[in-house]
């Protein structure tokens, strides 16, 4: 019996998106060369609903694209309503309440997979010379790309050659061949270490492609677990169900069975090709292509009608942001409430580009430490910088928690108001990082290392446990009974109706 629901069928999904009016049914002709990525970047930038492509002018006849898939949403009320969704919560859902319940999976027992003989993922199966990956609508998304990207929101399957460890691993891949593609498989993720030991080995990776995978599925593949650590444990422990999955027809491996595409064959060990430039999660394209790994595919299966879904990187917010960032978020979370350090909450804010992480201290607790500001920035850097959720993010920002680390407006004047210019930052240059960040130097990125730092916009006195200030707001500077009379008579004043955060829809 197939697995139902949002979390991991994405069919279901997109039919659930389609019942709340987050997604529209576009039955108009149109062309996978830029107009795909045209209407997905302005469905980002318009908060519209995700756009779901049903009559394509390229590719094979039946074939759909989703866009924006975990776009934020302009449902009033519902802003992550998308993204809740790939975990089968409710669409009001909070970032508070959504980072709560991917910490508390990483804590409860992995469930793993469970394996089913066939999927829907198996409806279509081709082979040989049948395989012919231009038979899809493989967009090009920007001007400036370097060429057609089919994976941009799905993930890799590997496993290690003694088989102790297989792998979901997000990474992108471009089109290069009638069956071939090229992407990046950076050693320091677990794509490019898995890759890499098979390498040495002078042998083939069997590697696997999902795309159109369960959403939770494809949340986690981006999540900075630890190495060794099966996504799929923690997919099951996240849902509450074991994820079906069944076996390639090629080389082994095990996909899920509600998958709308799998790709399957081999990474070379040593064969290379140019690929890119492509619009990247920093929001800026570059001019340059880099040679990258060559896939190799040998068989192809999808489902009828297949969904393929696409994230058109660059300005935030993106999947990049929603999903990646919101991943980090919760494993950085995780890092810092173990190490014992007076942290409440931490968030990637998606406006930041995946390039900082807001940390929530607790001030009454950090007055108990007797810490002072350096010594809890490097406390801080310690424990990120040394992982690979810190690896991927360059600045960390510390603020008291009265601020709401989710709404960057309030991020944004805490930075202004609380960090001192001469004391505030706290520069770690031998700390690693990802190469691709755009301020870094041609020599740290050769090095990997550098970019890092702690920003605090933690008041003196927070130290202490204290604010001297009270925040002049309208739920600080008023009355209860007269923010409940104004808020009641909102309507009655001649204000268009807001949401329960004061924002118009």
């Amino acid at each position: 019996m197939t697995q139902r629901g949002s979390a991991l069928n994405f069919r279901d999904f997109v039919t659930e998106l389609l019942a709340t009016g987050d997604a529209v049914d576009i039955r108009v002709p149109v062309s996978p060369t830029l107009e795909v990525g045209a209407v997905t970047r302005r469905v980002y930038d318009t908060r519209s609903p995700a756009p779901l492509f049903g009559d394509l002018t390229e590719g094979a006849p039946g074939f759909r694209i989703l866009g924006a898939p975990a776009g934020l949403s302009g449902v009033p009320g519902e802003p992550y309503g998308r993204l809740a969704a790939h975990f089968g919560l409710p669409r009001d859902t909070t970032p508070r309440d959504l980072l709560e319940k991917l910490v508390s999976a990483m804590k409860a027992r992995p469930v793993p997979p469970r394996i089913v003989p066939t999927g829907p993922c198996k409806e279509n199966v081709l082979t040989g010379d049948d395989v012919d990956l231009t038979r899809f609508p493989v967009p090009l998304l920007h001007e400036q790309d370097g060429g057609r990207y089919f994976g941009t929101y799905g993930f890799h399957v590997v496993r290690t050659p003694d088989g102790r460890w297989t792998s979901w691993s997000v990474s992108r891949t471009m089109l290069h061949g009638r069956d071939t593609l090229v992407g990046p498989a950076m050693p320091q993720q677990h794509l490019g270490m898995i890759h890499r030991m098979w390498a040495d080995r002078g042998e083939r990776t069997p590697w696997a492609m999902v795309l159109g995978a369960p959403p939770a599925a494809l949340a986690a593949a981006g999540m900075p677990l630890p190495a060794e650590v099966d996504e799929s444990g923690y997919v099951g422990a996240l849902t509450g169900s074991p994820v079906d999955v069944v076996r390639t027809e090629t080389n082994g491996l095990y996909v899920p069975a509600n998958s709308e595409i799998v790709l399957e064959g081999y990474i070379s060990p040593d064969e290379t090709a140019p690929e890119g430039p492509m619009g990247e999660y920093h929001g800026y394209a570059f001019a340059e292509s880099k040679p990258q790994p060559v896939f190799h595919v040998e068989a192809v299966t999808h489902r009828d009608r297949a969904v393929l879904p696409v994230c058109v990187a660059g300005l935030p917010p993106e999947e990049n942001h929603t999903i990646w960032g919101t991943m980090i978020s919760a494993t950085g979370l995780d890092l810092l409430r173990s190490s014992g350090l007076p942290v409440s909450f931490a968030w990637c804010s998606y406006e930041a580009a995946t390039c900082w992480m807001v940390v929530a201290v607790d001030i009454r607790r950090l007055a108990r430490t007797r810490m002072t500001e350096r010594e809890l920035a490097d406390a801080v850097a310690e424990v990120l910088f040394g992982s690979h959720t810190g690896w991927l993010v360059p600045k960390v920002l510390l603020v008291a928690d009265d601020i709401d680390i989710t709404d960057i407006d309030q991020v944004v004047w805490a930075m202004a108001t609380r960090s001192h210019p001469a004391t505030g930052h706290h520069v770690y240059p031998d700390a690693p990082g990802i190469p691709m960040v755009p301020y870094l130097t041609e020599e740290e990125v050769r090095a990997g290392r550098g970019g890092k730092c702690v920003v605090s916009c933690l008041l003196p006195e927070q130290f202490d446990g204290v604010t001297r200030g009270v925040t002049a707001s309208f739920d600080n500077s008023f009355p209860g009974d007269v923010r409940r009379h104004v808020t009641a008579h909102w309507a009655d004043y001649g204000f268009p109706a807001a949401d329960r955060r004061g924002h118009r829809p």
